[in-house]
């Protein structure tokens, strides 16, 4: 049986946590927004096109599909495609079995922008890890999975 005091250090303990988390998350957005910038693409474009150039099938997603995998309103992802058509990243083409669905599909600039995003990204986790050992870059790995591969139910 745990005493209040146990339980208030614990919840102070899982606050500091909670909040060093928060700080990391939003330097590394920094970090990596400042890598992309000279790309010309913004971390949420990045994030669209990966998805895009890892969706399975033989058919490329629908927006719809990219909304429900990005958990994003379609206003969201119409905005993005919108920006990543104007840079020829992506293109809308029409379902062949439905016209009225429209699919997205990268184009050869957009390979070619991935490209460069999975360096620029590469460099922004140099730079954020460059404190660490090669032994810390380890153990904050195997940490990061616990977090990440906890069950649905354990997850907020």
């Amino acid at each position: 049986m745990s005493t209040g005091s146990e339980t208030d250090t614990r919840d102070s303990t899982d606050g500091v946590l909670a909040e060093q988390l928060l700080r990391l998350t939003r330097r590394l957005h920094r970090i990596q927004k400042r890598h992309m910038e000279p790309l010309g693409i913004t971390p949420a474009q990045g994030r669209l096109l990966r998805l895009v150039s890892h969706y399975g099938g033989d058919q490329p997603p629908r927006m719809a599909d990219l909304a429900t995998r990005l958990e994003v309103v379609p206003r969201a992802v119409t905005t993005l495609v919108d920006g990543l058509e104007t840079a020829d990243c992506v293109r809308r083409v029409p379902d062949p079995a439905n016209r009225r669905v429209i699919r997205i599909e990268l184009t050869e600039t957009g390979r070619a922008t991935l490209r460069r995003l999975r360096n620029a990204r590469t460099d922004a986790a140099e730079e954020i890890l460059a404190p660490l050992t090669a032994g810390q870059r380890e153990v904050l790995g195997g940490l990061l999975n616990a977090l990440t591969d906890a069950p649905a139910e354990r997850r907020c």
